[in-house]
């Protein structure tokens, strides 16, 4: 049985199902799922390097699944990736080593204020310019730098990494958005099961918070392919902010 399961109540079990459930639909319709899920479950006083841990667990297998359907369709082919896909997994299982080794009453406020920013990069953000002159070194930049870069940031922290990986993708190899958010799926899974091999290892993942969740973001993404086409996924930007802020602020006042 997990160490801490005791501490999560039944209340605890229902809100953080509920958020994954968002979670899911917010991810489906426009990403950025883990800066709900992860301040969730540390407000349900999960320490944050179990909540990192159990939150790569389902982000993995929703990585996993987009990624198979991308190569299923063709949107992805193995000999275009394969490369790229070791240097975002060395990446990541660097960051994810990286995080275990710093202290718990540390970690308690690196995450918050690493989410903090993450979460104001979420709403200001430009939309990459596609189809603009690209620089001489831009491709080896991409190979050698951001890809294990980003790959390090998933293994160390996680949200918003698909996004960083699309946004590379349109920024140093002028892909389209559509193309670069295809791959940024399986570089995101390369990196995702990376660290979550680390989290397994070292025992960092609350299986019953775990189990629980995946269960919601299945939901909630069925949810939201139901009404992609429904909605403006910029007002979902603005959910996102505001629930992932005042969970923060909420988790400040407790701790």
């Amino acid at each position: 049985m997990d160490p801490l399961v005791g501490s999560l109540t039944w209340q605890g079990i229902a809100f953080l199902f509920l958020i994954a459930v968002v979670a899911g639909t917010i991810d489906t319709l426009a990403g950025g799922g883990g800066l709900l899920t992860i301040p969730a479950l540390m407000m349900c006083g999960v320490p944050p390097l179990w909540a990192l841990g159990t939150n790569k667990f389902q982000g993995s297998v929703g990585t996993a699944t987009a990624s198979w359907i991308m190569f299923r369709k063709g949107r992805v082919r193995w000999h275009q990736v394969r490369g790229l896909m070791l240097g975002s997994l060395v990446g990541a299982v660097i960051g994810t080593l990286l995080v275990q080794q710093i202290h718990t009453q540390w970690l308690s406020w690196i995450v918050p204020v690493v989410l903090c920013v993450i979460v104001t990069y979420f709403l200001f953000a430009p939309r990459p310019v596609e189809n603009r002159p690209l620089k001489e070194n831009s491709t080896w930049i991409y190979r050698r730098f951001a890809v294990p870069l980003i790959g390090a940031y998933d293994g160390f922290f996680g949200p918003a990494t698909g996004s960083f990986f699309a946004l590379a993708g349109v920024s140093l190899l002028g892909q389209s958005m559509v193309d670069a958010t295809a791959r940024a799926k399986v570089l995101n899974c390369a990196s995702n099961v990376a660290s979550l091999v680390i989290y397994l290892i070292s025992g960092h993942i609350l299986w019953l918070a775990a189990g629980v969740m995946l269960l919601g973001q299945m939901i909630g993404a069925c949810l939201g392919s139901r009404i992609l086409f429904r909605i403006n996924p910029n007002y979902l930007r603005w959910l996102v902010v505001v629930m992932s802020a005042s969970m923060l602020v909420r988790y400040f006042i407790v701790s």
